[in-house]
């Protein structure tokens, strides 16, 4: 600060000896204008002259001073440029977290305004090296505390390796192609080679090797892990693959984001360990535990014209906590005033802030994004506040759930926090008896009092009554999906039944873990609930333990796709050239393998609509539904390609196209006109040549005798022209009819069932089928899905269909379960529910979870 009002001092300086000189300039010109006869002899012109050239000699020292005194500072400004550039890094690093989530807004002046309190509260040092050291250490983690503060928790850790990574950019440490390809997977349409041991390497992370293998740093890499195939196995069957030595020499040639990439290859659930250790690596251990949920400093980071802002999450209400603290602040009572906003409460909230700012007193707005409409008048109320019109006791709060109607320059400038509720099996319990009305000790008597007045009125314990009004109506009005109340009711009977009032050593769980602890005080189911694991074992829900394997790979997924939003496509560019130039190859590659339209005029002649025949109609409604995809990625395809040349404008949905295609993800406007497809790019170009390779064989060869169930884009139009072909041949009323099913063990029939349809490419989640016995069996350790032999769908009469020793397991599309009713009265993503023979009672399935999925998500 010194050295810059010196240097703004200077300037001035300068600016006066300038216009002295021509002032003086000026005098000059006008005495020897007016000067008459010989100059020479005019003593008042000489004196004159000579007191100019004294001044202007003075002025030229002057100057000369000034200028060696700004090159000094000038040297001295140079030194800070280093930290510049890492709070440049820094801000851009949090502008792009908007993305993510739209309450993630942060203002240059509030980053301006927190730079400036670390230069007050870092270390000193006269050496400029430890000083500037001791700025960005205190800058950069001050930095982290204060965002941490208004991150969701999942969003954390995806901050804390933001920061690291485009600090380590900046620094020329790591390459940016090599981070987008760990984020990716990489971008590649071409077919890898064969596979060298398929029993335990996925052909997805085979794939993914051999596109790693293209870059520099990874040469030799396919050919060293055939090689050496039994020793990159023991790092697949770790149980702590992120801290597992790589084969030599890659243990060595690599550096640690290398060998993330290879761990993204072979055991993605692993990967948020190993960010963990990498930012703990590079940038300290306190960057991965983020400062837990404190109010008070929140408070103190506030004042009278900065409004605080709690942003919700289900199950989390921060009313309680608030009014504790006003409490302690000596301002509840009359002192804080809250509201919930909603249709006509506006005006009322107006007038309380009005009141509000005047008295010096609190005031909290509920629920924000309820109020859409009103958020303008809320902007403009807070951009009316200063210091000199607010009371400086004055304080606004305000909830909100993420919106995107949010006003931004009271996220910018406001104090954001986010309180989620606790996670686990333990600290749910423990929140659910600390709080009201649990820990409330009438209502705790009260309780047990109710239900023997309940319980009296029957001679025997109501189990199905108190699970209804549980299951149905307490929790189940909550839970609109079928499937999800089938688990609710399933979970609830584990508690609801006779066994836990007739055997004391009665247990929730294989393990003995969790069991009904005795009679006792509050204080008792306290202790005993502080006793449970801090941790839970998928098995006190009745899961596998490959689920933790899949909650891992979710997460994994989660991280990449939030942090592939805060990357910008315009910075990609490959080994191969620009970003234009990869463009250009993806969209000519793709442009390659895409097939001519179906001709529908000819498939009309070959197959027309006959009575007896259904699914000739259906394969002709197939072919129009696919021809409408084909269009729709061709059209686009060669308009990025015309927008690349400059032929046509780059608009914001080719700009859109371009951006997905290079992160290697489906397009937007392709998925409008899409099946449903969790698969990236490559993979879901793959498949969609593989559907239109099956219809194609359809039209060329006639009705196929196993169907790939998979393959259609509207599911369940062949299922109901199964139905319908039946319903004609035996002229039975369609509603009568249901359907059988029975797993043929085999993959292959090169005959067709006399009545129904075999289909086949469905996978099995949360269990796996024995073809031996032909039954449900649990799934093997870190295989997660189970391809099925051919299926036969058989129509039959309703009446005749036998449900006893079979789980009614739910066909899906796609892994995500859920999905929107259609124009059709469809769902989008569910599709039937298939009979599984098993030998184990159903419920031990339901709790399982196991579903039946048309496709995968690679």
């Amino acid at each position: 600060p010194e050295l810059e009002e010196e240097r703004n001092a200077l300037i001035l300086q300068s600016a006066a000896n300038k216009k002295q000189l021509k002032d003086i300039e000026k005098k000059i010109l006008e005495t020897l204008s007016s000067s008459e006869g010989n100059i020479l002899e005019d003593e008042s012109a000489i004196k004159v002259l000579d007191s100019a050239k004294m001044m202007s000699n003075e002025i030229t020292k002057k100057q000369q001073i000034a200028e060696k005194t700004e090159l000094k500072i000038a040297e001295s400004r140079e030194g800070y440029r280093a930290i510049a550039k890492h709070s440049s890094v820094l801000f851009f690093s949090i502008a792009d977290l908007a993305n993510i989530d739209p309450m993630y807004q942060y203002s240059l002046t509030w980053f301006v305004n927190l730079y400036i309190n670390s230069i007050h509260d870092s270390n000193k040092s006269k050496i400029l090296e430890k000083r500037l050291r001791y700025l960005n250490d205190h800058f950069t983690y001050n930095l982290y505390c204060n965002i941490c503060r208004s991150l969701f928790e999942k969003d954390k850790l995806l901050f804390s390796f933001l920061l690291c990574a485009n600090l380590l950019l900046a620094r020329k440490e790591i390459e940016y192609q090599e981070l987008m390809f760990l984020l990716t997977g990489g971008v590649s349409l071409k077919s890898a080679e064969k596979n060298p041991d398929p029993t335990w390497l996925q052909d997805k992370s085979w794939e993914e090797i051999c596109r790693a293998s293209e870059f520099p740093a990874f040469r030799g890499l396919r050919q060293h892990f055939c090689e050496h195939i039994y020793e990159w196995r023991e790092i697949y069957d770790s149980k702590e693959p992120h801290n597992a030595k790589f084969p030599a020499p890659m243990d060595k040639n690599l550096n640690e984001l290398q060998k993330i990439i290879i761990l993204r290859c072979l055991r993605p659930d692993k990967i948020t360990p190993a960010i963990t250790n990498y930012v703990t690596d590079k940038l300290g251990k306190k960057f991965v535990e983020p400062p837990p949920f404190d109010l008070t400093k929140s408070y103190l980071d506030s004042n009278c014209t900065i409004p605080l802002i709690f942003v919700l999450s289900p199950g989390a209400d921060p009313m309680a906590s608030l009014l504790k603290f006003a409490n302690d602040k000596s301002m509840s009572g009359n002192k804080f005033q809250a509201i919930s906003l909603g249709q006509g409460q506006g005006p009322i909230a107006a007038k309380m802030i009005k009141a509000a700012i005047e008295e010096g007193t609190w005031v909290c707005l509920q629920n924000c994004h309820l109020a859409v409409s009103w958020m303008p008048m809320l902007e403009k109320i807070c951009e009316d506040f200063t210091s000199e019109t607010c009371n400086p006791s004055f304080r606004l709060w305000l909830t909100s759930y993420p919106s995107s109607k949010f006003p931004v320059t009271i996220l910018q400038n406001g104090v954001k926090m986010t309180n989620e509720p606790p996670t686990g099996l333990r600290l749910n319990l423990l929140q659910s008896y600390l709080t009201d009305p649990v820990s409330d000790p009438e209502f705790f008597k009260g309780c047990r009092g109710k239900e023997l007045l309940f319980i009296n009125e029957y001679d025997t314990i109501p189990f199905e009554a108190i699970s209804y009004l549980t299951g149905e109506c307490n929790y189940g009005g909550r839970v609109t999906d079928d499937w999800d109340r089938r688990l609710l009711l399933t979970m609830l009977a584990d508690f609801y039944n006779l066994y836990i009032v007739e055997n004391p050593h009665y247990k929730f769980s294989p393990s003995g873990n969790y069991f009904a602890p005795p009679k006792g005080t509050y204080e008792d189911y306290i202790e005993f609930i502080k006793k449970l694991p801090f941790t839970q074992h998928p098995e006190i829900f009745g899961l596998h333990e490959n689920v933790d394997i899949s909650k891992d790979l979710q997460q994994t997924k989660t991280l990449f796709e939030s942090l592939l939003l805060t990357q910008g496509g315009s910075k990609q560019t490959g080994a191969s050239g620009s970003t234009d130039q990869i463009l250009l190859e993806i969209t000519k590659d793709i442009l390659n393998k895409l097939p001519s339209d179906f001709d529908i005029e000819m498939a009309l002649q070959k197959y027309p609509v006959r009575y007896e025949e259904s699914m000739n109609t259906v394969l002709v409604q197939e072919m129009e539904r696919f021809n409408n995809l084909i269009i729709t990625i061709r059209n686009t395809l060669r308009d990025l390609e015309k927008a690349i040349k400059g032929v046509v404008v780059m608009d914001s949905a080719l700009e859109a196209l371009s951006g997905s295609l290079l992160v290697g993800k489906v397009p937007e406007i392709w998925a409008k006109r899409s099946y449903p497809s969790l698969k990236p790019l490559g993979s879901y170009i793959i498949d969609f040549l593989a559907r239109l390779n099956f219809l194609q064989e359809w039209y060329n060869s006639g009705k196929p005798c196993v169907f790939w169930l998979s393959g259609f884009f509207f599911t369940q139009a062949f299922l109901t022209g199964a139905m319908q072909n039946y319903a004609r041949k035996y002229t039975t009323p369609i509603d009568l009819l249901g359907y059988e099913f029975e797993v043929i063990p085999s993959d292959t029939s090169d005959t067709s069932p006399e009545d129904g349809v075999y289909i086949h490419g469905l996978y099995l989640d949360g269990a796996r089928w024995d073809r031996e016995s032909g039954l449900l069996a649990e799934q093997y350790p870190k295989l997660l899905f189970d391809l099925m032999p051919i299926i036969w769908i058989k129509p039959t009469q309703k009446s005749q269909i036998i449900k006893s020793d079979a789980y009614v397991c739910p066909l899906y599309k796609t892994s995500e379960r859920k999905g929107t009713l259609s124009t059709t009265g469809h769902s989008t993503n569910f599709v039937i529910a298939m009979l599984l023979k098993t030998n184990q009672p159903t419920q031990h399935w339901i709790k399982r979870g196991v579903a039946l999925l048309c496709q995968l998500d690679d």
